[in-house]
């Protein structure tokens, strides 16, 4: 027994050491959950022991009745922190938080006694600036603040540049409660977003009629897709070398009773920001496919229609199943799909996105990127992914005539698509001279008002009647003869 006990004794030394680190590991961990529990309940940030929300009312409450002693004037400011998230991407969140926490230790150092620094959530810090004279007071503070954040941070051994974009609000003009002036202040705050990164304005009335406007939109949007007031409309893709319509792109246009029709360019943002493009997104998928059915049943050639899916429709977890659920409701072959996305839509979240195409793909259902060359520089993505179209912009082809650069690039894009077997399609082709110039390049499809704008359903199926019987009609075996990436592969791997 004792020769046991001397045994285990000897090797006491070495599990200390391998147990010490996680002791003290676990020690640091507690100490700092206690520390984080005590700010909460000082009213303080558990990352920057900056006031919170709570308590920046509270300041600003104060400052209320000061600013009316002394008849001087208050600032509220919020303050936003651009390209957080890349540096949470690239770098780790752990790179964020020592960002954020070495940026309020910075302002605290210029703002002074008499202004609170608060953080009111992830990315976004609110300044209550007192005893002011008015707004002259409060640019100037504004200027000292963005000048404080010119030079870079030592970040995980990296030189990290960033700037704020910040609104601002003023007691009493813009309102006379926390709540009001934090409201006021982030409307302005988004329209310097809107202007530029790293910009500020000044809350105006204009921008709670504007807000207001806004949010009576999006009320109505939400009505108007109960109500049915969405319809879609067809814009052809015609084949460049036989001059036939083998497809078409639906775009989405709402018919609002007293507006008329309202522009994609005023609807869509607030159908992004509210999260309702999802459902949106699924009655364009689920309508296209019953027109292509109803185009079917009444005898008429068949076309492939396309259909715009947004970055929040992509990244549903259901689309896969309503992708399937729409094309067998309709009872059609998935061959007569197309789904259009965005090169930043699919790079979000790359390996999801690989996958997801994969099954898709393999379905038959066709895949293409939309507006291609405006967005991400890595070109990997093309043969990793099972694509089988790429869509030049419109802002390559407008210009093409009298630009030499956009024709270099117009040229190479088709160049590179058809080296890696993809077919090209070229948008917003408006005259003969840029439909010939692409039709030297080889360019597989064109569209744009050279042809047609998008039209309802029935004046594309006349458009379609004019322009077929110029040319032998498309059977079903012509229309689907372009199998998507991997849907061949699949069926041979089945055979």
């Amino acid at each position: 027994m004792q020769g046991t006990l001397q045994h285990w004794l000897a090797y006491l030394p070495i599990i200390a050491v391998l147990v010490a680190p996680t002791i003290i590991a676990t020690w640091f961990a507690v100490q700092l959950h206690r520390e984080r529990v005590l700010r909460r309940r000082d009213g303080a940030d558990y990352l920057t022991g900056l006031p919170t929300r709570r308590a920046a009312a509270s300041v600003a409450a104060q400052a209320m009745v000061e600013a009316q002693r002394t008849d001087r004037e208050f600032a509220l400011i919020v303050l936003n922190v651009d390209r957080l998230k890349p540096i949470n991407d690239s770098l780790g969140h752990q790179a964020g938080d020592e960002l954020l926490l070495a940026l309020s230790e910075r302002l605290r150092g210029v703002l002074g006694s008499n202004n609170v620094l608060a953080r009111l959530a992830g990315d976004e810090f609110t300044v209550i600036a007192r005893g002011l004279r008015g707004a002259l007071d409060a640019e100037a503070l504004v200027q000292k603040i963005t000048e404080a954040v010119r030079l870079p941070f030592v970040i995980a051994s990296f030189d990290i540049h960033t700037s704020l974009t910040m609104g601002i609000s003023m007691y009493p003009l813009d309102g006379d409660s926390f709540e009001l002036l934090l409201r006021r202040a982030e409307m302005a705050l988004r329209c310097a977003k809107a202007a530029s990164r790293g910009s500020y304005r000044f809350y105006a009335q204009e921008m709670s009629n504007a807000a207001d406007e806004r949010l009576s939109l999006e009320n109505d949007l939400r009505r108007g897709l109960e109500l049915g007031q969405l319809e879609l409309h067809y814009q052809p893709k015609v084949d460049i070398a036989t001059n036939r319509i083998r497809s078409a792109e639906a775009l989405l246009r709402w018919r609002h009773p007293t507006r008329g029709l309202v522009p994609p360019s005023v609807f869509i943002p607030i159908a992004e920001d509210t999260g309702l493009i999802v459902p949106i997104g699924e009655w364009v998928l689920r309508q296209a496919c019953r027109q292509v059915r109803s185009w079917i049943d009444s005898g008429m050639s068949p076309v492939r229609v396309a259909v715009n899916l947004s970055a929040k429709q992509f990244r549903h977890v259901d689309l896969v199943a309503v992708v399937r659920s729409a094309i067998e409701e309709a009872q059609l072959q998935p061959g007569y799909i197309e789904l259009e996305l965005t090169e930043s839509a699919i790079m979000d979240d790359a390996e999801k996105s690989a996958s997801i195409l994969e099954i898709l793909s393999t379905m038959g259902v066709h895949i293409s990127i939309d507006d291609f060359g405006t967005g991400y520089s890595s070109l990997s993505y093309l043969r990793r992914y099972p694509l089988d179209k790429l869509k030049i912009d419109r802002s390559f082809v407008r210009d093409v005539m009298s630009n030499p650069n956009d024709a270099s690039i117009v040229k190479a894009i088709i160049s590179l698509a058809h080296n890696l077997r993809l077919r090209v399609v070229a948008e917003g082709v408006e005259t003969a001279e840029q439909l010939s110039f692409l039709r030297e390049l080889s360019c597989d499809q064109y569209q744009g008002y050279y042809c047609s704008p998008a039209v309802p359903a029935s004046a594309f199926e006349a458009l379609l009647q004019k322009m077929r019987a110029e040319r032998p009609e498309l059977t079903e075996a012509d229309m689907l003869r372009t199998q998507s990436r991997l849907s061949a592969f699949s069926r041979q791997v089945s055979n």
